[in-house]
């Protein structure tokens, strides 16, 4: 057999034997499942694959598929929920409201007496989205606010609304957001997650590559594949800005490299976007050319009342963008000198599509929900709601009486490799990962002003005076 050009595609993922199936938009209806699962909407249900991340002791992050047979495990644990959680907690909410201060004082009063923080606490009282944030000076209330529903956990413990699937805010990522603009003043300066290959990682395998000459035949594909996963090794994790070893953290890495599966085409999803392996073309690839894709906030997303007391978290909250590198052959990266096409329609297509992907696969709701709560952290620091309501966040800000750092830190990933006989140049590994610097949202270029006065509205609408004692939400 003719020796035939090799092309193959390498990122800084798990590496996974089979691709992915994603979970469909509704825990309730569909019960986490994916391709093999019902997702037009009906009760019934076949058996569901339901992604998630574990951490291994040694720091390495793998995907978990968790199979649902039937749906049995998700049908349960919904009735369960129904079952346990009562009044208006039991029902969804266009907006319920939570005062912050408010709620850390029924915390302390738990601690105090002994006890543990309630599930309503952890949830946050179910709430899937934060959408609004305000200040009422006249009783010194932080309130955010936002859509919420009843909830339960899913075959892949990820907790989620038991009506519409999103997943819920968890308090633990809310305080890690708060933490990083606490009521001191300090702030930070970005939060970031990378998943990329080392430098030796990427020498090695300008070596493999250089000894395998440049041709190969199919029958040495596996030889290839493995001779590139080998070279690289394990890819480094480095998380910026949050500490490594909580949930928040955790949801950024998970989000950036499953949507590096995404772009070489090892998850299938049912949401319509091309993957870049779709969109490119073996001509149209640098040599040695490194994609790089960043998950960033959309910082056009602060609609804020011209009294400053009320702001609204608006549109789809993430952009994924990219940047072209070039690997040399000590394994240095530097910017490529031109933008690959394929690339730029893939990023475009996944941000646009965004929305729909986040309703099939939690992760990515998740992020959006921790770039939110993050821009909201910020809005409140900046605008010293903490110094005017008198806040110090003496129990949430505070790591011995409110633990939020209780996982394992994701260090590494394994590479994955995906191969395809379609012409005759190379992709070498993808980077990238999360980027947000929350003050940008706040910039004035970037905020967005209250013309027609609905968030000045929806901050009067909210009635906070009435509240009995030990009262921190409502509706």
């Amino acid at each position: 057999m003719s020796p035939r050009h090799f092309h193959v595609w390498v990122f800084s993922v798990v590496a996974l034997g089979l691709a992915l199936v994603g979970p469909a938009q509704s825990f309730a209806q569909n019960n986490g499942g994916g391709g093999g699962g019902n997702n037009n909407g009906n009760t019934t249900t076949t058996t569901a694959q339901v992604a998630g991340v574990i951490v291994d002791a040694a720091g390495v992050m793998k995907m978990n598929l968790v199979t649902d047979r039937g749906g049995l495990v998700s049908k349960r644990r919904v009735a369960e929920a129904r079952l346990r959680l009562a009044g208006d907690l039991a029902r969804s909410s266009k907006l319920r409201k939570i005062s912050l201060n408010r709620l850390e004082l029924a915390l302390i009063e738990k601690l105090k007496r002994g006890e543990e923080p309630t599930e309503e606490m952890h949830v946050l009282a179910g709430l899937t989205r934060l959408q609004y944030v305000f200040f009422y000076p006249e009783t010194n209330d932080i309130v955010i606010a936002g859509p919420a529903e009843p909830w339960a956990l899913d075959p892949a413990n990820r907790l989620r609304g038991i009506e519409t699937g999103r997943p819920v805010l968890p308090l633990a990522d809310l305080v890690v957001a708060m933490r990083a603009f606490p009521p001191q003043g300090r702030d930070t300066a970005f939060v970031s997650v990378s998943i990329d290959p080392t430098q030796a990682g990427l020498a090695n395998m300008q070596q493999f590559l250089s000894r395998l000459g440049g041709r190969a035949v199919p029958s040495q594909t596996r030889f290839i594949s493995n001779g590139l996963r080998q070279s690289l090794g394990l890819q480094n994790v480095t998380i910026t800005g949050v500490p490594a070893d909580t949930h928040f953290a955790e949801v950024l890495v998970e989000a950036d490299y499953r949507m590096k599966l995404i772009g070489i085409g090892l998850e299938r999803i049912d949401t319509k976007i091309k993957s870049y392996v779709e969109l490119t073309t073996p001509a149209a690839v640098s040599k040695n050319a490194m994609q790089r894709w960043f998950f960033v906030p959309d910082y056009e997303c602060v609609r804020e009342s011209e009294d400053r007391l009320a702001m609204e978290l608006v549109g789809n909250g993430v952009k994924l963008v990219g940047a072209d590198e070039v690997v040399a052959a000590d394994g240095t990266r530097m910017k490529a000198g031109r933008v690959d096409a394929a690339g730029t329609k893939f990023v475009r297509g996944f941000t646009e599509r965004y929305p729909d992907l986040a309703k099939e696969v939690p992760v990515y709701a998740q992020l959006r929900n921790c770039i939110d709560m993050t821009i909201a952290a910020a809005y409140i620091q900046k605008q010293d709601y903490y110094g005017q309501a008198g806040w110090t966040m003496e129990a949430l800000g505070d790591e011995g009486a409110f633990p939020v750092r209780t996982g394992s830190a994701p260090k590494q990933v394994e590479t994955a490799v995906a191969a395809y006989w379609r012409g005759n140049r190379l992709m070498t590994p993808i980077g990238g990962g999360v980027e947000i610097h929350a003050r940008l949202a706040l910039e004035t270029e970037h905020r967005l002003y209250d013309e027609e006065g609905t968030v000045k509205a929806a901050h009067r609408a909210t009635t906070v005076a009435d509240l009995k004692p030990g009262q921190w939400w409502w509706d």
